[in-house]
């Protein structure tokens, strides 16, 4: 968090809470319409870098004849093909969010929050941090899930972190990265990033970029390739192939502001 926000952390026991950015109320009759345009990177098109990637990527895209986004079609396929859903050794462990329905997570944000408390239990993180701001509810998508998991049991000696501030994955880890560095200049801890299979590529190569050891942890017990499975595939890797291109370019000119975006 770039405002010190983080330095306000509210401690209650083992639970620790981010504050949540104030919402901002919406016309009825436009917010149906704006709701698609405020998460993710739909949010980001009025970025002169942004859409200098996105041009850059099309190009990429039309010189390789698609083979570069083929190439990251795999990647996103095999990471969540052969990505473990339970970790080793105890680490931090990161449940990324998801927009809930009526205030309640939905069925891919349960599945992580499942996963989550079963890799808790079995002693693979020594604290938690739930990453999710507001998305159109009254609670935060962390918030959610904190409810959610002390439905279910939670174990008193694990620390929880509600972290409410985002409502992307690139700000999740950016916020869950202030939460926990010791200081300014102190080494992150190593950590787990559990989230949906189809998910885990851009989790990863976000938090790498962001001087994480991460590693993934997948929310279901296995890949489905459902109808809506792969569309939701074939997205993360048009995400990522612009993401990775778009830094590749920044690398390649010199542009320091846009390489600062993700470091």
């Amino acid at each position: 968090m770039n405002d010190g926000t983080h330095d306000m952390a509210i401690h209650s026991q083992d639970l620790i809470v981010a504050p949540r950015q104030p919402s901002r109320q919406t016309p009825l009759s436009m917010a149906g319409l704006l709701k698609p345009l405020r998460r993710g990177v739909w949010r980001y098109l009025s970025d002169r870098d942004i859409l200098i990637a996105a041009f850059v990527t099309v190009v990429v895209f039309v010189g390789t004849l698609g083979l570069v986004y083929v190439a990251h079609v795999i990647n996103v396929w095999g990471l969540a093909r052969r990505s473990p859903i339970a970790g080793g050794h105890r680490r931090a462990l990161l449940i990324f969010g998801r927009r809930l329905v009526d205030d309640l997570p939905e069925a891919d944000f349960t599945e992580r929050l499942a996963r989550g408390r079963e890799n808790v239990l079995a002693g693979a993180a020594d604290r938690v941090l739930l990453l999710g701001g507001t998305s159109g509810g009254s609670v935060s998508e962390a918030e959610a899930g904190r409810r959610w998991l002390v439905a279910a049991g939670w174990p008193v000696d694990v620390p929880m972190t509600l972290e409410q501030l985002s409502i992307d994955s690139l700000e999740n880890l950016r916020h869950a990265r202030e939460l926990l560095r010791p200081s300014d200049e102190g080494r992150l801890p190593a950590v787990w990033l559990v989230s949906s299979r189809y998910h885990l590529a851009r989790c990863l190569y976000l938090a790498r970029r962001l001087g994480f050891d991460a590693s993934p942890i997948a929310a279901e017990p296995r890949l489905a390739l459902s109808g809506r499975y792969v569309v939701r595939m074939l997205m993360e890797a048009g995400y990522l192939m612009w993401i990775d291109i778009g830094m590749r370019w920044a690398s390649l000119t010199g542009n320091r502001r846009m390489a600062a975006r993700i470091s």
